[in-house]
């Protein structure tokens, strides 16, 4: 591939202002903006509207005309010869933290060696400003445009993107789009998407002669519709602590999972926890769901058998410990340019009456879905099989994937992109999650990380390196002058 010429023009440019890419980084880091309480002129709390409002500064700081969508988000124009062609979108709201970061408090940025340290580095902050520089390096570089660029900083990706909602309401969508927010080389198919809520209840009344043997009394697993639960509890009565070894050998889990409190107000009562390891319900297989393990163990315990347990174990056979893809119900649909549908069931809840005579049980499935599946293959397959079961699921449509082909030009400019600073070739991939663009006709997901490196996303400690943050600025350059020049 031909080196452009411009190339050593804008390296030059980028690493003599790498010390101010990060101060401008810092600024934005330290603002704590985390959704909040929604005010008059703040729809997602003071911290986001904050932040919005630093980033139009720095905009305008630099030459931008700028649009603030009354702190929704806020757009600054790199104008070329002719009409927009590309939106570059990123977001500066955060995910809540932790008090369990050890390198600095995540709202103080810190360098250390070749890392930047602060929640926001890498998502989206980072990226943001990596983004905002690219276009100021072709600005002062006077580097000419035959069509303009539009940054657009929201503030709500984190949660629901109701910032991108009342953007377009009001925008057209760009010829091309691009989202800074994922992994390089590039990715143009993100999957489909069915969260689905179900539920049942009912009453047990003992049958004659049947002993009651052991009952659960309740089940709390998971919490996020999206995240595979590494915790959960069980409360279960008519047993004892043999028993309940006995059954968690039966799992095959590893030592340490299960820990068991005897209820000192009742004699035969035990509170179980379940401790596993969590993971994006994009990819479920990076961990060992809580509740279809909770399911699991139930199925090697000697229970009552009526009506509440008998659903519970219903609930077992359609999401059996470990089948990830949705097996079970019939649904583990594959093609070859998105790969496997991921099933996980991260929400469980189960509860009895003072008395055990009634009982309720309901839960949340999160499935990601490969192109070829749609609303009749999947949500009413799914659907059915839970009415088979005794468990009813709200009428909830599954989210269409999203799908730019490979060889479109906005995908083929961008690899060319990727493959100048990285020196090897890019092809695009699929994901199971969701970024910015998932709604856009013509937009993909481009930077500003590489699988290789966990930068902590969402975690503690998250950082965002400082070389792949100024190779990323270099790239967006040279993509903005590929599309636009």
């Amino acid at each position: 591939m031909k080196t452009p010429e411009y190339k050593e023009r804008i390296d030059a440019w980028v690493d003599a202002h790498q010390d101010q890419i990060l101060e401008d980084l810092k600024k934005l880091v330290r603002i704590p903006s985390v959704r909040g309480v929604p005010e008059e002129g703040m729809p997602y709390g003071r911290m986001p509207a904050q932040a919005v409002q630093a980033m139009q500064e720095l905009m305008q700081q630099y030459g931008f005309g700028t649009v603030n969508y009354e702190n929704h988000c806020v757009a600054g124009d790199l104008e070329g010869a002719g009409t927009k062609a590309l939106d570059i979108l990123t977001h500066l709201d955060v995910v809540p933290v932790s008090d369990d970061w050890t390198k600095t408090a995540p709202f103080e940025p810190l360098i250390e060696g070749d890392r930047i340290y602060g929640r926001g580095t890498s998502d989206d902050k980072g990226p943001a400003v990596a983004a905002l520089y690219a276009m100021r390096c072709i600005k002062e570089l006077g580097l000419p445009l035959a069509r303009g660029v539009r940054l657009i900083c929201g503030s709500d990706e984190e949660c629901g993107s109701g910032d991108l909602k009342y953007y377009y309401s009001r925008e057209e969508e760009a010829l091309y789009s691009i989202s800074p927010d994922a992994d390089y080389p590039l990715i143009h198919i993100e999957k489909g998407r069915l969260q689905g809520e179900f539920s049942a209840c009912g009453t047990d009344e003992a049958k004659a002669g049947k002993p009651r043997n052991v009952r659960v009394v309740r089940i709390e697993a998971g919490d996020t519709p999206n995240i595979v639960p590494g915790k959960g509890t069980v409360i279960l009565s008519g047993v004892n602590e043999a028993q309940l070894k006995e059954a968690v050998s039966g799992t095959g889990a590893a030592e340490g999972t299960f820990s068991f409190e005897a209820d000192g107000d009742h004699e035969d009562r035990f509170l179980v926890r379940v401790k596993t390891q969590s993971a994006h319900a994009a990819s479920p297989q990076d961990g060992v769901n809580a509740v279809t393990l909770i399911l699991e163990f139930l199925k090697h315990l000697d229970l009552a058998g009526l009506g509440g347990e008998k659903m519970l174990l219903q609930a077992g056979k359609l999401w059996p410990h470990g089948d990830h893809h949705g097996r079970a119900l019939g649904i583990d649909y594959k093609d070859e340019e998105s790969g496997d549908l991921t099933m996980s069931l991260d929400i469980l809840r189960y509860e009895t009456s003072p008395d055990q005579a009634s009982w309720s049980l309901s839960g949340c499935f999160d499935c990601r879905a490969p192109i070829c599946c749609n609303d009749s293959n999947l949500t009413v397959k799914v659907r059915e099989r839970l009415h088979e079961a005794g468990l009813e699921m709200k009428d909830q449509p599954m989210v269409p994937a999203h799908y730019v082909s490979a060889d479109s030009e906005l995908v083929v400019k961008l690899l060319e992109s990727y493959e100048l600073y990285f020196g090897k070739k890019g092809k695009p991939v699929a994901i199971g999650g969701g970024t910015y663009v998932h709604e856009l006709k013509r937009g993909v997901a481009f930077g500003c990380a590489v699988p290789e490196v966990d930068n902590r996303m969402h975690g503690d400690d998250e950082f965002m390196e400082i070389p792949m943050l100024m190779k990323s600025t270099k790239i967006l350059a040279d993509a903005i002058l590929r599309l636009c020049g």
